[in-house]
């Protein structure tokens, strides 16, 4: 039994969810609109605020898809009413973002800048020289987004310099000095 498929979703107020075609889901709210075509076989409702998922059988497949289109559903009617963000910090010397117009400008220690730029539904802030924020309405599009930002410049395990999401721990390794020294 699928206990999160079972709860239901609850639609807050200037979010509208329609259904069409059975399989069709689009949320519309304040930060956007969402679109998503879910698997044929789940059976969608839109009651009032409240929307629910539920399987045909207990078939193995039903059983899987079951919590994932729910989940999938609450990140859309999420995502619409208040959005979502991912936050990277870029550590190292020399190391830094800016803005210039619709664009991301980051300087990684490479010979040449590296640049990102807005799409119509992600957008991007710099607070400041060693943070950025990434935030959109598609939970999927904002993490994708900021996975490739975070690509450019991975963090090593020596120093600890790179792009790193907000709060994520780097496991440090010890340096060729760190092992014992022969005499």
């Amino acid at each position: 039994m699928s206990r999160i498929g079972l709860k239901p979703i609850t639609v807050p107020a200037g979010v509208e969810v329609k259904v069409a075609d059975g399989n069709v889901v689009t949320a519309k709210g304040p930060k956007g609109t969402l679109t998503k075509t879910f698997h044929k076989d789940m059976i969608i409702k839109v009651d009032g605020s409240t929307v629910t998922v539920e399987r045909p059988s207990e078939d193995k497949l039903h059983k899987s898809l079951h919590g994932l289109t729910r989940t999938l559903v609450n990140n859309m009617v999420e995502g619409v009413a208040n959005g979502f963000s991912k936050k990277l910090e870029i550590v190292g010397v020399g190391y830094r973002a800016q803005k210039q117009g619709k664009n991301l400008v980051m300087n990684l220690g490479f010979s040449h800048q590296v640049t990102f730029a807005e799409t119509d539904t992600i957008k991007i802030e710099v607070p400041d020289p060693n943070h950025i924020v990434v935030s959109g309405c598609d939970k999927q599009e904002v993490g994708q987004f900021a996975c490739e930002i975070r690509e450019k410049r991975p963090p090593e395990p020596y120093k600890g310099k790179g792009i790193r999401y907000e709060g994520e721990y780097i496991i440090r390794k010890e340096g060729k000095a760190g092992k014992g020294a022969k005499k």
